[in-house]
């Protein structure tokens, strides 16, 4: 195990497109595979990071973002390191594998809470407050546990909360968009977040 350092970066990714993403979707804890985009998204993801000199891997264990990191991996000699479910994507419950047209209308109180405030818990799925109770220790824990730069793939909801939550939500006027393939960089000193940002010519 390497030893703590008080300064790290961390680039966070979020997996390549699927099905359900072209379509618009949710797939929370559903273990959708990439499709043939998110397939090149994730080989051309590689080729950006190479002058990162990225030095280990981190994965959700669900395939879409498993199958990026082992793309990405096997492009920059890399076997992915850890893989930890506590990096999943948010549980969306019933509405996993409901569009968000289809959710309002088989669901419509819920959905109006949700619309209203998205923190608030899908039917059967995670409150913005679980997600980020599982997800930030499993981030810290990756970065404590890997080389760095370490590489973690992820998905979109886990990095727009996480993001959100480390800068006090007041250095972003709402939870980044965050797309396929996206990666944010970021900055912690002695296991806190100090900084992130878009990579160079993310334009997310």
């Amino acid at each position: 195990m390497p030893s703590p350092s008080p300064e790290r970066h961390l680039l966070l990714v979020r997996h390549g497109e699927t099905d359900w993403n072209a379509c618009g979707r949710w797939q929370g804890h559903t273990d959708v595979p990439l499709n043939a985009t998110g397939r090149a998204q994730a080989r051309a993801l590689a080729e950006r990071l190479r002058a990162h000199r990225v030095r280990a891997i981190a994965s959700s264990d669900l395939c879409r973002a498993r199958g990026t990191a082992e793309i990405v991996g096997e492009a920059l000699g890399l076997e992915v390191g850890l893989v930890d479910p506590d990096l999943r994507e948010r549980a969306y419950g019933r509405w996993e594998g409901l569009t968000r047209g289809e959710c309002e209308a088989r669901y419509p109180e819920h959905w109006a809470r949700h619309a209203s405030d998205p923190r608030v818990a899908p039917p059967g799925g995670e409150s913005i407050e679980d997600l980020l109770a599982r997800v930030v220790p499993a981030i810290h824990r990756a970065c404590e546990a890997l080389d760095a730069p370490a590489l973690l793939v992820t998905h979109g909801g886990v990095m727009r909360a996480f993001l959100f939550a480390a800068l006090g939500g007041g250095a972003l006027p709402a939870p980044p968009v965050v797309r396929n393939g996206a990666v944010w960089r970021v900055h912690l000193v002695d296991g806190r977040v100090v900084g992130a940002s878009p990579l160079e010519g993310e334009g997310a």
